[in-house]
């Protein structure tokens, strides 16, 4: 979350809920952030009016990246300065891993990494993934990547976890207990 101790982040939040299947996390401009998750949940929401179902991730992810992608080239606005990772459950009920960037060009990821350190995060996903790999042990590994570039000492209350699971297909932030349970198996 914050490197200074100084800072009340209990309002504060880097992965956001977005659909019952699909949360956000993001590098870079905060207040960016929450104007791309309110149009997200706004167009998620139509979404299942009209349809009566939830919006498919990656239907969610392309309707960001325009929104971003046209925020570059209008007048009188600024491009977001701002990176997301989309994760959530798709239509075919496959969890699916998106990078969408400022300029509103968005990929699908098996593992990926934003922000400060994102280069050496990458390489360090690359050395451990695995493609049949559990739930635990994908937590696991995000976090020893997260490790990796972390200044200071992660604890449950300072870094936040989003996970999709497969069995239901919902998107759920983990508690600080089940973050810290999950830091002291990885010591």
């Amino acid at each position: 979350k914050f490197g200074s101790a100084l800072v009340e982040g209990e309002g504060v939040s880097k992965v956001e809920k977005v659909t019952d299947g699909s949360g956000f996390v993001y590098a870079g401009v905060g207040p960016d952030y929450r104007v791309l998750v309110r149009k997200a949940r706004k167009s998620a929401q139509a979404y299942f009016r009209e349809y009566r179902e939830t919006k498919p991730v990656g239907q969610l992810v392309k309707s960001t990246a325009s929104v971003m992608q046209e925020y570059t080239q209008s007048g009188g606005v600024r491009p977001f300065g701002v990176s997301l990772l989309v994760a959530g459950m798709d239509g075919d009920g496959v969890p699916r891993l998106f990078q969408v960037d400022p300029s509103g060009a968005y990929f699908g990821w098996k593992a990926t990494a934003i922000g400060k350190g994102y280069v050496n995060a990458k390489n360090f996903l690359e050395k451990r993934f695995q493609e049949d790999m559990e739930l635990e042990d994908a937590i696991h590994t995000a976090l020893l990547t997260l490790r990796e570039g972390f200044e200071g000492e992660m604890n449950g209350h300072n870094i936040e976890v989003g996970v999709v699971s497969k069995s239901d297909g919902k998107f759920r932030l983990l508690t600080p207990e089940q973050i810290q349970d999950y830091l002291d198996e990885a010591n």
